[in-house]
């Protein structure tokens, strides 16, 4: 398949496509095409964002049978092959061998790029190592002034995951304030935000905008207000916060504007937006958190972000579901319907 010929089957499947690079259109027309259109075929979408319990599980699957046909002795020899160059050679025969690609991305309506991704982070040792001690912050501050931004190879020095020891140095990198934002901090965040997603606007629409439309101020849709924003770019920009903090406290600000102030989920309104919540929870039959659409959910509550729906969920199951952490999502949405929602009811 030729280039332009890829980028038009894959679009139908990935509608950013053009986006991409083409060596990894390319990689995708073999790997993925086929896939895709078989899925379509049973009915089934291919799917984006968080994975659900159910893909991991089939990711476990697949990884296992696959280890069990080839005799690899272990996972991470598997996904982490350079980590064992003695076995290198072997292991690259088996896996060519016994298409290790259609293999691993079996049942799974997904890129294999991000398959492959997900299934390195499961297996990697690296990533259930814990709280960083104070010895091996000092460490990764080391590393950094010797090697940069070479996380691949920091981790392998720290024997923690690539984006671990980045995550955790963005953290570190300097001093953090964690007391109340000033107006400054708030201020530099709000316009950090904006830039972004002016930047973002501009990029999708310059083939799209004259040059005098260009200049007018953008309409944004809500949802690019807080999908998928860069948050180490705005974290950079803000200077004195950590990108977690900037994104709760975005979210907070962008809930303020949306409510215009109201306090949702205090008083009888917040009882009335709890029990709408659990409902419509229940009534949606999701099997997976992944399989929620938050979207449609933040109007069950109110004009709100998404993240403050996840978060006010997250409150709720952990302060009335007991052993949460060993229930399904569904069996925490039937509790929630079965038990505390005539509770709350009741008090309403």
């Amino acid at each position: 398949v030729d280039l332009d010929t890829a980028k038009q089957e894959l679009e139908e499947f990935i509608p950013h496509v053009r986006n991409i690079s083409d060596s990894s259109i390319r990689k995708m027309a073999g790997r993925d095409l086929a896939r895709f259109k078989r899925f379509k075929k049973q009915g089934i979408a291919v799917k984006f964002g968080r994975f659900s319990e159910k893909e991991n599980n089939q990711i476990r699957k697949n990884v296992e049978e696959f280890l069990s046909i080839t005799g690899i002795d272990s996972a991470e020899k598997l996904l982490f092959t350079s980590r064992y160059p003695e076995h290198k050679e072997t292991i690259s025969r088996l896996k060519a061998e016994h298409l290790f690609c259609e293999k691993l991305s079996e049942g799974i309506p997904r890129p294999w790029r991000l398959i492959y991704y997900r299934a390195r982070k499961i297996f990697d040792p690296n990533n259930y190592k814990g709280r960083y001690t104070k010895e091996e912050k000092e460490k990764l501050k080391k590393y950094h002034a010797l090697h940069g931004n070479d996380w691949k190879k920091i981790s392998e020095m720290m024997s923690r995951s690539n984006l671990s020891v980045a995550m955790k140095y963005s953290e570190i990198k300097s001093a953090i304030n964690y007391g109340p934002w000033s107006k400054e901090e708030t201020q530099k965040l709000m316009h950090a935000v904006e830039e972004v997603i002016r930047k973002r606007m501009d990029m999708e629409d310059a083939n799209s905008l004259s040059s005098s439309e260009k200049n007018r101020d953008l309409l944004i849709e809500r949802e690019k207000l807080y999908q998928k924003l860069p948050w180490t770019e705005i974290e950079a920009k803000v200077g004195t916060r950590y990108w977690r903090q900037c994104k709760q406290k975005w979210t907070t600000i962008l809930t303020n504007k949306m409510t215009k102030g109201q306090q949702l989920y205090r008083g009888t309104k917040g009882l009335q937006a709890k029990i709408n919540l659990i409902k419509r929870l229940y009534e949606m039959k999701a099997e997976d958190a992944n399989e929620v659409n938050w979207e449609e959910l933040s109007n069950t509550i109110g004009d709100v972000p998404r993240a403050y729906v996840q978060a006010k969920f997250y409150k709720l199951k952990v302060s009335c579901v007991p052993f949460w952490q060993k229930k399904t999502f569904s069996e925490i949405i039937d509790y929630l319907f079965e038990e505390k929602l005539p509770e709350l009811e009741e008090k309403l």
